[in-house]
This record gives C-alpha cells, structure tokens and sequence, in this order.
C-alpha cells in the first residue's frame, strides 16, 4: 500500500461539500476531503490488519506528508495502538516528531491519541516530553498536555503513576499565566479529566493556581468537582 494509493481510497469517499464546510471551520489552508471519520477509521483498520509495522510506518509517514486533512487524520490512526510489537523508538519518533507541524487542534489531537499509546507503553518518554513544555510553539506546548492525558485517567494509580502525574501538573502550573486559548483549553482539559479520578489534586491545582487561569478554563476544570 503505497500513501497514493491510500489517498486515492480516501477520496473515494470524498464529499465535496463537506470538504467546503471542513475548511471554513478549521481555518487552516490545505486540503480538505470531507472524509467522515468512520470511513477513516474503516480504512485504517484494514491498513493495520493487512500490513507490517514497518509498512504502517512507511504509509503513515507518506500520508501524513501530502499534508491533506484527511490523510493526516488516517496516518494517526494507523498508529492508534495499545500494542506495537516491537515498541521500538520508530514508531514514538514518527507520532511525537508531528508535533512540530501542528496548525489546527483536530489533527493534533488525533496524533495525541497516537502518541498518548506510546507513551503509556514508556513512560521513560516522559522525559523528552518535559523538555516540550520550554518550547517556543504553542503547539508542541500545547502537546505535552494532550499527550499525557492518560495520567489523568488512573483510577488506583501505582506509586510511579502519581509521581507522573504530579510532574504533569507541575507543567500545567508553569503553564497558567500563558494567556493563549489554546494553552489554557488543554489545562482545562487536564484537570477536568483528573477530577473524575482525583479531585482531591484538582482542588488543589485550582485553589493554587485557578485565580491566574482565563475564566473559561478555570469553570471548565472544576466541571465535575462536586
């Protein structure tokens, strides 16, 4: 399977007008298919069924180059696994390298789910990730949020798991005074996911650091704070 031959399936469930609709709600210029995600998602899973990991990779890293919408959307999900045997650096490489082309938060946040899986199989990862968060690119600031999101979601956390995620929130803190939308959204979205799970350090963080937080964010952290 080579990414022209992947494309040219993807646009065959190609919807013009939705493509129009696509471009005018992400703001972002490149190529727009009006693909729906469940044919995405149909494509994929076959392409991850009938190919070798090295094979996935050689296509998700042509599809994500033609820098079509789409195209990107599949090149995340065809490394959207709990399991890549071997757990080699290639895969982790490829998914976390993407951050540096963010422009437009759903195919960013796609390519975190991707990442979110590598980093749960590593968590020694979390070290380069860290050194994210003095990026210069909202972006891949913003990603080190998006990626680690898993450590949100432990609900008997081993010792380790609250070490991370204390770290984690400690990247959110050096974050709250970073007036841009989207850093502040990612915040919220951290801590409104943490609070199923531990509202006790949701409380926390807000009552340390909630008064420098946007409004917005600070009423969508609490959200499932009783």
């Amino acid at each position: 399977m080579t990414p022209e031959a992947a494309l040219e399936a993807l646009k065959g469930a190609a919807d013009w007008h939705k493509a129009e609709q696509m471009a005018a709600y992400h703001k972002v210029e490149r190529t727009y298919l009006g693909v729906a995600n469940p044919a995405i998602d149909a494509s994929t899973k076959s392409w991850r069924q009938e190919l070798s990991l090295d094979e996935r990779l050689a296509l998700a890293d042509g599809l994500w180059r033609t820098d079509v919408h789409e195209a990107r959307i599949a090149a995340a999900k065809l490394l959207t696994q709990a399991r890549i045997r071997p757990d080699d650096s290639a895969a982790w490489a490829l998914v976390s390298g993407w951050r540096h082309e963010f422009d437009a938060w759903a195919i960013a946040d796609h390519a975190a789910i991707a990442g979110q899986k590598r980093l749960v199989a590593d968590p020694s990862r979390l070290d380069e990730v860290e050194d994210w968060t003095r990026s210069e690119n909202m972006w891949v600031r913003r990603a080190a949020l998006t990626y680690t999101l898993p450590w949100t979601k432990q609900n008997n956390p081993k010792p380790e798991e609250l070490v991370a995620r204390d770290r984690i929130l400690g990247w959110a803190a050096g974050y709250v005074d970073d007036r841009d939308w989207f850093i502040q959204k990612a915040i919220a979205w951290w801590l409104r996911d943490l609070a199923r799970h531990d509202p006790a350090r949701t409380r926390a963080f807000l009552d340390a650091h909630g008064g420098r937080m946007k409004p917005f964010a600070r009423k969508e952290a609490a959200r499932h704070l009783a």
